[in-house]
């Protein structure tokens, strides 16, 4: 039988990693770099920290709050807060958003397991139309992705079913650690290329004739989707969180390092990509098909430095991949275990089987299946769109309106607190934040995806 009583993190070290692990994820070290490169470089950073101090850490302190509070996955955890009420449908949405961002995740997941092996075995090497080539064969291939995607959930599955402290804990202890040592590696051999002075001038030295509102928009949906806010994982890791955690330095902690990963990825690939040439603001394609390029034309001095630096850019990725897909799996695994009232396993298994028919569908349907499209759109970017930019907004939105303007008063004061424990200068701002100022901000994240701004 396994114990009824419920898990908790077992340092605070653990607490702070293992929940900078669910905010770092290829957000970070993926998209960060492109829309820092298609923004101005150094005035999108300095904005997007900004935004991360106006927005990021108010929402995450609201989840934070709300999960530590019920002691409890995410739907309960508002089901019991609201008493039963309508509320609770904001954390039924928050599981539903982050299960199936898991499914179509971890096929990119998958697909950084897949440049790791390419690159130690040399598929990488060739010219600009044949790195592209290779991204299309592989990622429309019928099942090649699906073969990396199902191992990757098979390694997470491993994690969540040893548990909080010996599982997610663990793992997150010695991932982030791992995942510092190669961002900092690559960041040093980019940083030593000819000519590479330029790509961190342009990262570090903001031009504020660049500042637009698109500028300001895109730095502040980035800090929101970034930090994992609304998808589940933050309020049912704050479940683990002892009585004398500090959730607003753990708050500013878990930022701190989410900026520096980002800034970190920044210095990775702008000096690479500026050696030779390269725009590092090309899109989505940048990890895929342009870093490839740049990895070739910038050692190829010296192929076999390339071939490492490349093999260490994909393991970093597929290490930021895993920390937020465990945060993802956890979030489904603890609803199912503690709402259907079957074991930590039974419930990890289901997660992981339902999340893989959702990774094989998402896969499938970028090779062009009309079975798998919907309005002549793949699956994959429907399901993108679905969570990115409907659920997850109005997630965030409902969330601070739930935690700023329906729980008591005394509820975030005795959180923010521990009970009267620590000092609470931020109170004031932070429920001032959370009633005017996110609200505010996210809506204008919806309407701008939305195209109506």
């Amino acid at each position: 039988m396994e114990s009824t009583e419920r898990a908790n993190f077992g340092s605070r070290l653990g607490i702070v990693l293992a929940t900078a692990g669910s905010a770092v994820g290829l957000g970070n070290v993926w998209r960060f770099p492109y829309m820092a490169g298609q923004n101005g470089g150094a005035v999108f950073i300095l904005i997007y920290v900004g935004c991360v101090l106006l927005l990021g850490i108010p929402c995450m302190v609201s989840e934070f709050i709300i999960g530590r509070r019920a002691q409890a996955n995410t739907a309960r955890a508002y089901s019991k807060l609201s008493n039963g009420t309508a509320w609770k449908w904001v954390g039924y949405l928050g599981i539903l958003t982050g299960f199936i961002i898991m499914g179509y995740y971890a096929v990119v997941s998958g697909w950084c397991l897949e440049y790791i092996y390419a690159s130690l075995m040399g598929h990488l090497q060739g010219d600009t139309d044949y790195v592209q080539d290779y991204f299309v064969r592989f990622s429309t291939n019928p099942w090649k992705p699906v073969v990396w995607m199902l191992l990757f959930f098979g390694i997470t599955h491993w994690v969540i079913v040893r548990g909080v402290e010996k599982g997610i804990e663990k793992a997150a202890k010695l991932l982030m650690p791992t995942l510092f040592i190669l961002l900092l590696i690559i960041v040093v051999a980019a940083c030593s290329l000819p000519g590479a002075d330029k790509g961190v001038k342009y990262l570090l030295h903001p031009d504020f004739s660049k500042v637009t509102r698109d500028v300001f928009l895109g730095a502040l949906g980035q800090s929101f989707y970034s930090l994992s806010i609304a998808m589940g994982c933050l309020c049912t890791y704050a479940s683990y969180f002892g009585p004398k955690t500090d959730l607003t330095r753990c708050a500013m902690q878990i930022s701190l390092i989410d900026c520096l990963v980002a800034i970190l990825a920044g210095l990775m690939i702008f000096p690479a990509a500026f050696s030779v040439g390269v725009n590092p603001g090309s899109g989505p394609s940048l990890v895929f098909i342009t870093l490839p390029n740049v990895f070739n034309q910038a050692f190829s001095a010296v192929p076999w430095l390339g071939t490492l630096i490349a093999f260490l850019f994909y393991a970093l990725l597929s290490l930021a991949a895993l920390t937020s897909l465990m945060s993802l799996h956890e979030s489904s695994t603890a609803f199912l275990h503690e709402e259907m009232k079957v074991t930590r396993h039974r419930g990890a298994a289901v997660v992981s089987a339902i999340g893989a028919v959702i990774g094989v569908v998402s896969s499938l349907s970028l090779g062009g299946y009309d079975v798998l499209q919907l309005f002549d759109t793949s699956l994959f970017d429907v399901f993108d769109f679905v969570t990115g930019q409907i659920f997850l907004p109005i997630g965030g939105f409902f969330t601070c309106l739930f935690l700023g303007w329906y729980l008591p008063k005394s509820i975030i004061r005795d959180e923010l607190t521990n009970y009267g424990t620590l000092r609470s200068r931020l109170f004031h701002p932070f429920l001032f934040s959370v009633r005017f100022i996110c609200p505010l901000c996210i809506l204008l994240i919806f309407l701008n995806q939305l195209g109506i701004i």
